[in-house]
């Protein structure tokens, strides 16, 4: 497989089966995971982690009505602009976040282990650089 393409769509795919598998112990989805993963940094505004995800808002509003049914994340009105909803992450969200850190954790220990530190630390950066000429798609 000496394609670049074929080589990333197959790690992908295995990648993909892997991580859904170590997300089933949470009850969450590849989308919900992702969605936890960027609130875990403090509050944001709604649209802010529109913007971050990059998906169709109404996309978020239906991630965040189930994080919120499972008492994972809460929003509320922004008391500076009424119109404005902030995101948080709840106690218990953050406790689901830890586990969902470690599962996946695993899953990259176990699949990058012939990588060293500095090795891992430039295919991260690679695979950032080919994202960002790619930010036009949503794959979230």
């Amino acid at each position: 497989m000496g394609r670049l393409g074929m080589q990333l769509a197959w790690h992908g795919k295995i990648t993909d089966t892997r991580m859904r598998r170590a997300l089933s112990a949470t009850g969450l989805t590849p989308r919900h995971a992702m969605t936890l993963m960027n609130l875990g940094g403090g509050p944001v505004s709604q649209q802010a982690l529109i913007e971050q995800l990059g998906v169709d808002p109404s996309s978020v509003v239906s991630l965040l009505n189930d994080l919120e049914n499972d008492d994972l994340v809460r929003r509320r009105r922004d008391p500076a602009d009424r119109r404005r909803h902030i995101v948080e992450i709840t106690d218990e969200g953050a406790e689901t976040l830890s586990r969902l850190e470690a599962a996946l954790a695993k899953v990259e220990d176990e699949m990058f282990v012939g990588l060293s530190a500095e090795e891992r630390t430039l295919l991260g950066s690679l695979l950032t650089k080919i994202s960002a000429s790619h930010s036009d798609y949503d794959c979230a």
